[in-house]
C-alpha cells in the first residue's frame, strides 16, 4: 500500500506540480519537512498522536513506522508543496483561496480516512481523524502563511503545537 500511495503522490507531482519554481518553494518544504521531524523525535516513541502500521508486503519485507514515514516525507510532501502553492489562487480571491484550503484538507482527510479503514495507521493518545480534520486545516493555512509571511508561520506553528500540547497533555518526558 505504501508504495501505491508513493506512486500516486509522484505522478500527482509529475503532471501538476509547479517545478519551474521549485527554489521559491524549498524554503515551505522545509519548514514542513521539520514539523514532522519535530514530531517523529520528540512524540512518536514516547507519546505518539499516530502510528502507521505496515500491511501486507510493506509488513512482509520489514518497514516500520519509521520507514513509512520517510517515505510521505520525501514523495508526499514535496508533492504537496509544489502542487499546493504552484496552483494556489491569486490573493484577491478569498473565498477561492478557502475553498482550495477545504479541498486540500479534504485530500489528505480521504487519505488517512483510508488508511484508518485498511489499519495501515493507529491512533493513540486521544487523536482521532476530527483532529486531523482541525490539524490539516491549519497545517495548509500555515503552509501558505509560510510562502508569503515566513516569521508570521512560525509563530502560528509554534501557537498550535503549543494549543495540541495542552490540549492532549504531552508530558514533559518526551524531551530526551
Amino acid at each position: 500500500m505504501n508504495a501505491i500511495y508513493g506512486l500516486a503522490w509522484l505522478v500527482a507531482l509529475f503532471i501538476w506540480g509547479d517545478w519551474r519554481n521549485f527554489k521559491k518553494y524549498y524554503p515551505t518544504f522545509l519548514f514542513f519537512l521539520l514539523g514532522d521531524f519535530l514530531y517523529l523525535y520528540l512524540l512518536s516513541d514516547r507519546f505518539p498522536m499516530w502510528t502507521y502500521t505496515p500491511q501486507g508486503v510493506d509488513q512482509e519485507i520489514g518497514l516500520t513506522n519509521t520507514h513509512i514515514s520517510m517515505s510521505v516525507m520525501l514523495i508526499k510532501y514535496p508533492a504537496t508543496v509544489l502542487i499546493f502553492l504552484g496552483k494556489y489562487p491569486g490573493e484577491r480571491t478569498w473565498v477561492k483561496q478557502s475553498f482550495y484550503i477545504l479541498m486540500w484538507d479534504a485530500i489528505y482527510t480521504v487519505n488517512e480516512a483510508l488508511d484508518l479503514f485498511f489499519g495501515l495507521i493507529k491512533y493513540d493518545n486521544g487523536w482521532s481523524l476530527w483532529w486531523s480534520v482541525l490539524f490539516n486545516l491549519v497545517m495548509f493555512s500555515i503552509l501558505r502563511l509560510h510562502d508569503v509571511r515566513p516569521f508570521r508561520a512560525w509563530v502560528a506553528s509554534l501557537l498550535f503545537v503549543l494549543f495540541l500540547w495542552h490540549i492532549f497533555n504531552v508530558p514533559s518526558t518526551v524531551f530526551r
